[in-house]
């Protein structure tokens, strides 16, 4: 039994050495940036929204030793109100948390990369252990599991997201913005324009160069289908962590940025009846101890880890949807013919299935994970798939045939497309509560189905308009 003594001992000085990194870190920043003014330091909560405040410069030292927030950060619905029936607030007297900062996540902010940084934080429990609530943790532990089994995933996230004019139209919907420095609006779809890129190409530049000067590993962006829609691509990672977080500042970072230029950019997963939806695709590979790629074969077809892998992913993927479509707009995204899938299926080369092998030589052979909206957390997204990676290795499940053709219309394990049947799946699997951790599912499942039973409350204008004379 290892005496309490030695693993206080041990903690101690793991604290001190994150410590002295952590000063090592402010020192170097300070020396860099003499003109840093503030400070903001950031948590992520449950929906994928920044949560934190802004310090002075001069109090970032003190940060050494952590700050404090109440443990209800991460019981909140989108708009930020705390669900009770979560059980992080009140009925455990609202305690706050040691929240400590995350190594090399001191950066400019893109709202005023001169004078103002931010820093990412993490919360611990009382005992000075993760948080487990907390989405970056619970990503943390499954990323762990996989590394102790001598496999070591690679991600890189794809981003898709619109630029929307601050002004609504005459009937009060929102609408593409004005090409700049015109009073011409594009209403077209141009899939992979480059006029497009060339008209907001300021908007663009900036936040490649500010992606750039914060250290997140952005490709150029491409224009989507739709007007004002645009993707941006990460770089891949063997840093599972720094590539959820390069994720979720690159969105904060696009947000800032439209604002600066008079337009707003958003994420939702479906802001336009008309136009496509956005999303967040995942591709993820797996290497072994000695760098090779474990999804391959050496003649470069599927390796038997990659099948129970899918199979894995495939088997969770219905129950998986509540959080990959975390809101009620994320599933007006999931209708036929749109290159969203509809059913837990895989493929090659197809975009019409919800797992596409890509083309590419042995070294690249990857999964692309092609369900969530660009709204979802995308540590959830990541823990998601990691989750149902460790399921197929884990269990004995069957394969579906890989589909050709229009995957809208295979056959297969339907995905819910309504939030209710999708938090009713979630609730019902055991295996991924498990695997997410059973306080995080708790959470999670409690704050959804309140904002779902909020949303569900209120009474639209088309009710109104389709009920008030004629029901």
């Amino acid at each position: 039994m290892t005496n309490i003594v030695e693993v206080e001992d041990f903690t101690r000085h793991s604290e001190e050495k994150r410590t002295s990194a952590f000063q090592l870190e402010v020192k170097a920043w300070l020396e860099r940036h003499p003109e840093t003014e503030y400070v903001d330091i950031l948590l992520n909560d449950l929906n994928g929204v920044f949560r934190g405040k802004r310090i002075p410069v001069t109090a970032l030292s003190k940060l050494e030793k952590g700050c404090y927030f109440p443990a209800s950060v991460f019981a909140m619905d989108i708009l930020g109100n705390t669900i009770e029936e979560a059980g992080l607030g009140q009925a455990l007297g609202e305690p706050d948390n040691l929240c400590i900062p995350v190594p090399g996540t001191l950066i400019p902010s893109a709202s005023d990369p001169r004078r103002i940084a931010q820093l990412l934080l993490t919360m611990c429990n009382q005992d000075g252990t993760p948080f487990d609530v907390e989405p970056r943790n619970v990503l943390n532990r499954l990323w762990q599991q996989l590394r102790n089994r001598g496999l070591f995933p690679v991600v890189a996230v794809e981003l898709e997201f619109y630029l929307v004019d601050r002004q609504r139209d005459a009937k009060g919907a929102i609408q593409p913005p004005c090409l700049p420095g015109s009073a011409e609006r594009n209403l077209q779809s141009q899939v992979y324009s480059v006029d497009n890129l060339d008209r907001f190409a300021d908007v663009l530049r900036e936040i490649d160069m500010l992606a750039h000067l914060q250290g997140i590993p952005a490709d150029g962006a491409l224009a989507e289908a739709s007007p004002g829609q645009f993707e941006i691509n990460l770089h891949h990672s063997r840093d599972i962590l720094k590539a959820c977080d390069d994720a979720i500042l690159l969105k904060r970072l696009v947000r800032q940025v439209a604002e600066k230029h008079g337009m707003t950019a958003t994420f939702m997963a479906k802001p336009y009846e008309e136009y496509a939806g956005s999303g967040m695709h995942v591709h993820i590979s797996l290497l072994d101890a000695a760098n090779h790629n474990a999804f391959a074969m050496d003649d470069g077809s599927n390796s038997p880890l990659l099948k129970r892998a899918l199979a894995g992913m495939i088997d969770l993927m219905p129950a998986s949807m509540a959080l990959l479509a975390p809101n009620v707009n994320a599933y007006r995204r999931f209708t036929p013919e749109s290159f969203v899938p509809l059913h837990a299926s895989w493929g090659h080369n197809n975009r019409t299935v919800a797992l596409r092998i890509p083309c590419g030589d042995k070294e690249n052979h990857r999964i692309e994970y092609r369900v969530a909206g660009a709204d979802a957390n995308p540590y959830l997204v990541v823990a998601t798939i990691l989750a149902g990676i460790l399921h197929g290795l884990d269990n004995q499940l069957s394969l579906p045939c890989a589909i050709t053709g229009n995957g809208h219309a295979a056959e297969g394990a339907a995905l819910p497309i309504r939030q209710s049947d999708a938090l009713y799946e979630f609730e019902s699997s055991y295996p991924l509560q498990k695997l997410l951790g059973e306080r995080f599912s708790r959470v999670w499942h409690s704050c959804k189905r309140c904002e779902l039973r909020e949303f569900e409350r209120l009474i639209t204008a088309t009710e109104i308009d389709w009920m008030l004379k004629n029901a």
